[in-house]
């Protein structure tokens, strides 16, 4: 290993491995105490590791201090009367899931109520007290082979496929192993877990009614879901009965039920055919029938990069949710007569989850130059009740940024744009540029921390983002700028038109306002929609590029809308079916123009990821190699589409020294 290289893996051990977050607030009843998960990266163990911990809400109360000692402890819920906390555990990283229940204030031991072979996701206590629901996957019989270990698959009988989105990335095989809700006695006399919704639909996070009779989930429970991408909210009764609230007409999720049992908040859009589309905040009877919408006067998405949260009740009237909004993301007041949705957080930063109870909002929130804290807001006054960003900012000396808006080529809008300084930097010296694109495309880069941007400034690159059409945080129309031209509803200009124009300006504009940045020594990264926004500018700005790095890109849309776990569903953008119209799709390929790329290319990718399949990474490098191009191809193994995310954090580390030694070596 080169000293160079060595000196890139110490700048990633540094920016990763010393990560300690706050995650999954959840308030007590009464308001006065929360209890959320801290995650830390450990490095030495290649893992990460989670405690639940306890903080009072009131000004001088308790400090923050752990609760469990497990290392993968999650999920934390109260119970109605705040006397339970209950948690998920995993004593072993491939052994099962435990919920568990932990004693507050009073002395008691943790009892374990359950244990799930398929994990425990969402738990919640029923409002009287005496239930706790969860989800959890059921196994098909097939996994269940007597004597016979789970890794030995010679013994498992076929798979029969009848529908799409089989898999899931990160997953696996989801539709033999499909999520249910399960519900199991507090007080441990009921016996197992009981699966209130067998069979072949998959369900997420319930909502129980006020009166504990049953609960409000969503899921796609019809025969055409698969074609239709309809999903519905459903009323689970205890005894499994289940009554559908909305119409097999758009993708309605994520229910949380109002305080007096009438009401039912979701989010969801209209129509399924197109994507993207700004989520909204909708109000339907518990009875079914017509719903509104109360959030259309704010044109933002309430499905956030930073992680959607689920609406929360303040009471029967007022509702609390998160939205994009132009690289932040924000806590937004919303009420039922649908009025404009008022914001109740501000600043450069970006909420990631939230709870609310007993007149306390608890959220954590993340920016720039700080990992995600623990935040309170009681009486209206906002605390910081957690310091983990002041710990992270002496160990690892994040950087922050400066904000710049550009105009768009064709007089439109302005695009929002971010540059990051390096690392020692000094006035009158040039830098080496690193040109950033987002996944997606609907996400947006913004005010949180991010991971990738930090290690590239400590390798003393300047760090250029921005968010041009396709992305969200904007009203629906930027979002929907880039749908294909042949759309049946929204038609648009396409992947790889307006997007790369508002990619180029943004350079072009950082190279004319930033003497510092030297326009000779220019690379480009990105992932995803990113990764095809990569291969499509080497396919037209060869000469623009040093290098180009590639990374679990969608290269080939044709094949990606046959290989893919969410394979079908491009065609909500591109408009036709790929079957109807290949040439379509293959026009929009950045591989049909490969003979075009000059720079030199890394390409990396995951060998499980299901998103963007390894093949899409094997054609690319086939056709470069063939063609005697410069091409560097990394295939990272048993990691998916997140590696650069939650992967493992050795893998991420070694991803980026692999990163910033290439981009060295060829912008020297």
């Amino acid at each position: 290993m080169t000293a160079e290289l060595g000196t890139h893996a110490s700048i990633a051990q540094r920016i990763i491995g010393n990560i300690v977050q706050a995650l999954q607030p959840a308030v007590s009843p009464d308001g006065s105490k929360v209890a959320f998960v801290v995650q830390r990266v450990d490095m030495e163990h290649n893992t990460y590791v989670s405690q639940v911990w306890l903080a009072d809400t009131t000004d001088g109360g308790t400090p923050p201090r752990p609760v469990t000692a497990g290392d993968r402890d999650a999920s934390p819920t109260w119970s109605p009367d705040g006397r339970l906390l209950a948690f998920t555990a995993r004593p072993t990283k491939k052994g099962p899931t435990l919920l568990q229940l932990l004693p507050i204030g009073d002395p008691g031991e943790v009892r374990t109520v359950a244990t799930m072979p398929d994990g425990v996701r969402d738990p919640a206590f029923s409002p009287d007290g005496t239930l706790i629901s969860f989800l959890s996957r059921t196994q098909d019989e097939r996994y269940r082979v007597a004597g016979v270990t789970d890794s030995d698959t010679s013994w498992q009988s076929p798979r029969k496929i009848e529908r799409f989105f089989s898999q899931l990335n990160g997953e696996g095989w989801v539709f033999d192993r499909p999520s249910h809700i399960h519900v199991v006695r507090v007080d441990g006399t009921g016996g197992a877990p009981r699966n209130l919704t067998p069979g072949p639909f998959q369900f997420s996070r319930p909502s129980w009614l006020p009166d504990s009779s049953g609960l409000v989930t969503s899921g796609g429970c019809h025969d055409t879901w698969d074609l239709d991408f309809a999903v519905d909210l459903h009323l689970v009764r205890l005894d499994g009965t289940r009554t559908t609230l909305t119409g097999q007409t758009g993708i309605y999720d994520t229910p949380s039920v109002s305080p007096d049992g009438r009401t039912v908040a979701f989010l969801g859009i209209d129509d399924p055919r197109v994507s993207p589309q700004n989520f909204r905040v909708g109000l339907v009877s518990i009875d079914g029938g017509a719903h509104r919408w109360v959030s259309a006067g704010l044109d933002r998405t309430f499905e956030t990069t930073a992680g959607t949260c689920v609406p929360h009740w303040l009471d029967d009237r007022t509702l609390v949710g998160s939205a994009d909004d132009r690289g932040q993301t924000h806590l937004y007041r919303l009420t039922t007569d649908a009025a404009v949705p008022v914001p109740i957080t501000s600043g450069p930063r970006m909420v990631k989850t939230l709870s609310a109870a007993g007149g306390t909002i608890a959220f954590t929130a993340s920016s720039v130059d700080e990992v995600a804290d623990l935040f309170v807001i009681v009486d209206g006054s906002e605390r910081r009740l957690t310091s983990f960003a002041e710990r992270y900012r002496t160990a690892a000396q994040p950087h922050t940024w400066e904000r710049f808006t550009v105009p768009c080529t064709d007089g439109s809008a302005e695009i929002d744009a971010w540059i990051m300084r390096p690392a020692g930097f000094t006035e009158g010296a040039t830098y080496p540029v690193l040109l950033n694109v987002h996944g997606g495309p609907h996400t947006q880069y913004g005010e949180t921390f991010f991971d990738e941007a930090q290690f590239q400034a400590a390798a003393g690159f300047v760090v250029l983002m921005s968010n041009p059409r396709g992305g969200s945080g904007r009203e629906e129309s930027w979002g929907q700028a880039i749908m294909g031209p042949k759309h049946p509803v929204r038609p648009g200009a396409g992947w790889g038109t307006l997007d790369v124009d508002d990619v180029m300006a943004v350079l072009d504009t950082a190279l004319d306002r930033y003497p510092f940045c030297d326009p000779n020594r220019v690379g480009m990264q990105g992932g995803s929609y990113g990764g095809y926004m990569a291969t499509a500018l080497a396919t037209r700005f060869s000469d623009r590029f040093r290098a180009i790095c590639s990374e679990r890109a969608v290269n080939n849309m044709l094949t990606e809308e046959f290989n893919s776990d969410i394979a079908t569903v491009f065609r909500t953008e591109i408009g036709p079916l790929h079957t109807d119209d290949p040439q379509e799709y293959l026009r929009l390929s950045p591989s049909e123009r490969v003979r075009d790329i000059d720079c030199p290319i890394l390409i990396i990718h995951s060998e499980n990821d299901l998103r963007c399949p390894i093949i899409q990474a094997d054609e690319l490098f086939v056709a470069l190699r063939l063609m005697g191009k410069d091409v560097t191809y990394y295939r990272f193994p048993g990691e998916s589409h997140e590696l650069s995310r939650s992967g493992s954090p050795v893998h991420r580390r070694m991803r980026a020294e692999i990163i910033l030694d290439y981009f060295a070596n060829h912008l020297a």
